[in-house]
């Protein structure tokens, strides 16, 4: 099964149809993909190789919590209470942090936006945030969802170690020690992360998929959705996605 895979029109069936997107200015590079497809490292990889500021939510979200924010301890009061934290706290923390940065072009987003509301903000925040620009005339943003098959995701998620000690992650599968559960480096034991058990990536990838579905949805009607096959090695997923970078303008 392929999380969130859906027919993708295009020239090789993983990146789109490549000659719309050449010369396209686009204000945001979205990455998208479930827990394990390494969409964090891809969107790294591609705001370092262009000089892009890479935003990511999820580091936003804990600067806030971390420096007691207005905003921070509003989200976490909504932890507390077992809720998740409202579209409108994410939406400000994304604004606040885009506006602080001595940068008006393009920009790597991994981790937002995470639902269609927060999409139709996004829209409307880069339309406002370009609108006048010269040097910006595309405001809207292209998504990058990195597809991998859910068994290739357990194994990745679940089969995740990490040394009590140096904090060296292993995996059972694809990285795994040259003793069983003993760190290679410091001979100290191996560790599971309890929400790497497989039982928990099961409901991680199924509440995933579930939610982000809607959002994929709203990307791939707008034209402005690309598809990359995320189940080959780090460097070939890379390849695919400088293929689509190469075309854009940032």
């Amino acid at each position: 099964m392929m999380i969130e895979s859906k027919h993708v029109h295009g020239l090789d069936h993983n990146i789109g149809t490549l000659p719309e997107l050449q010369g396209l200015r686009p204000a945001a590079i979205i990455f998208l993909g479930p827990p394990g497809a390494g969409k964090g490292t891809q969107a790294q990889q591609v705001a370092k190789e262009h000089s892009l500021p890479h935003i990511s939510t999820g580091d936003v979200f804990r600067t806030h919590v971390s420096n007691k924010t207005a905003l921070g301890l509003k989200a976490s009061e909504a932890m507390s209470r077992g809720m998740l934290v409202a579209d409108d706290l994410v939406c400000n923390m994304v604004a606040e942090y885009i506006q602080s940065l001595d940068h008006v072009g393009c920009m790597v987003l991994d981790g937002f936006p995470r639902s269609v509301a927060q999409a139709e903000w996004l829209d409307r925040f880069l339309r406002t945030r370009t609108s006048g620009m010269n040097d910006l005339p595309h405001s809207a943003p292209i998504a990058v969802q990195i597809n991998v098959e859910r068994d290739q995701l357990l194994r990745r998620l679940s089969g995740r170690r990490s040394c009590s000690s140096c904090g060296r992650i292993y995996n059972l599968h694809f990285q795994p020690t040259r003793n069983d559960g003993i760190c290679d480096y410091d001979g100290a034991k191996l560790q599971m992360r309890p929400d790497d058990a497989e039982n928990v990536v099961r409901e991680r990838l199924t509440v995933h998929e579930k939610n982000t579905f809607p959002l994929t949805e709203y990307y791939r009607r707008k034209g402005q959705l690309r598809e990359i096959d995320g189940n080959d090695a780090v460097e070939k997923v890379r390849a695919a996605i400088t293929r689509v970078t190469r075309m854009l303008t940032i």
